[in-house]
């Protein structure tokens, strides 16, 4: 077998679509990844608000690695709050560009 010929393989298109209608359940799954996206938004709520308790103990009380700490913890915090919010545009977004690759 020649070279081209083992690009050619990779290359073959399988035709596979996202079909919403294909399986039983979809809507529970939905449901179900909607309430996980919940709970992930309201955990950071909650971590947000020990980083910023702990950022603010650290900074008054003079404790330079609790301030540190809690600053970090806001930045993740707001990052997985970020992500979170926008989790159904991004991969919207990839899924989009990933049906342009030819």
């Amino acid at each position: 077998m020649y070279l081209a010929d083992k690009v050619a393989q990779l290359a073959y298109d399988p035709g596979i679509k996202p079909n919403e209608g294909g399986l039983p359940g979809l809507s529970v799954l939905k449901q179900v990844m909607g309430s996980i996206n919940l709970f992930g938004i309201i955990a950071v709520v909650g971590a947000l608000a020990v980083s910023a308790g702990v950022w603010a103990w650290g900074h008054h009380s003079g404790g330079h690695q609790a301030e540190a700490s809690g600053k970090k913890g806001v930045l993740v915090s707001a990052g997985a709050a970020l992500l979170l919010g926008a989790a159904n545009g991004v991969v919207a977004f990839f899924s989009t560009l990933g049906t342009q690759v030819r």
